[in-house]
């Protein structure tokens, strides 16, 4: 079974800062993490070693203009 859960919205600074912060305290807490996207809350099992992916990617364009992004993935099989 596949089941894929997206969440896009604008938020400041600051909510980016705290929605990170709670992922990173689930992780720490070990057990399973709470994760939440959107209006929903996904429960997840991650093992004792995850892997961890980043990457940034920088846009000019005349027409669009500039654009930045940070895109940071963890996988692992759980536990």
């Amino acid at each position: 079974m596949s089941e894929k859960i997206l969440n896009e919205e604008k938020i400041s600074r600051e909510e980016v800062a705290d929605r990170l912060q709670a992922i990173a305290d689930e992780f720490r807490e070990g057990g399973d993490a709470n994760i939440d996207v959107g209006n929903k809350t996904v429960t997840l099992s991650p093992a004792d070693s995850v892997a961890y992916e980043i990457g940034t990617r920088e846009l000019s364009s005349v027409l669009r203009g500039s654009r930045e992004s940070v895109t940071i993935k963890l996988d692992w099989k759980p536990e």
